[in-house]
């Protein structure tokens, strides 16, 4: 019998694992040192938009637009200016790209946050162009999560019936595991009809992060 990785759908396993273990990947676009932060200062540096304008959806583009002329305007007046400029600009496009994901702006985060295993495995895996460190993470921790819960209601099963106790003991470990596998073949579900939908030309716009 194959391993339930392999033959599973490995952006159904992407989602599953994000949704059973949060690491805060929506949180990855507002730190200064994430993807977003990086297309502002090159876009800001260069002059050119465009580099930020993917970041966003249709609806934000003209916001940014006016926000990326003002900071590049005001850029010109001094050190000090220039600083106050780029934040401000690096705090609109933050927000914008954050309400094209659903997400409320809570403020820009410090460079070097602890954003647990799986971003950086991801980000790795695209700049490597290799995705077997990704993979044994996702591996490990859907098989752990799904052993632990297994485990935990196999072994409360047996309990004597007049143990009301270990009964309900039971039925919470009974439940964990359900809940658990439930999740995780709702993700992958949802993954194959947005797939479908994307094929039939699905909305488009403001890549999340």
């Amino acid at each position: 019998m194959k391993p339930f990785w392999k033959s599973a759908n490995l952006c159904g396993i992407l989602l599953a694992f994000l949704i059973m273990f949060p690491t805060g990947a929506s949180a990855h676009c507002d730190g200064m040192d994430g993807p977003v932060v990086k297309a502002a200062q090159s876009a800001l540096e260069t002059g050119n938009v465009n580099l930020v304008l993917i970041w966003v959806r249709p609806e934000g583009e003209t916001e940014i637009r006016r926000a990326f002329e003002h900071a590049l305007a005001v850029r010109k007046l001094g050190p000090e200016a220039k600083r106050l400029a780029d934040t401000f600009f690096f705090e609109t496009l933050v927000r914008i790209h954050r309400a094209g994901e659903g997400a409320p702006y809570t403020g820009l985060k410090p460079a070097g946050r602890d954003l647990g295993p799986a971003i950086p495995a991801a980000d790795r895996a695209l700049e490597t162009k290799a995705l077997d460190g990704v993979l044994k993470l996702l591996r490990t921790e859907l098989e752990h999560g799904l052993s632990e819960r297994f485990q935990e209601a196999t072994g409360r099963a047996n309990f004597s019936p007049d143990d009301v106790k270990a009964g309900r003991a039971y039925v919470h470990a009974y439940v964990e595991f359900l809940h658990f596998v439930e999740r995780v073949h709702e993700a992958m579900k949802k993954s194959g009809e947005a797939e479908g939908h994307a094929e039939h030309g699905g909305p488009q716009g403001g890549g999340s992060r």
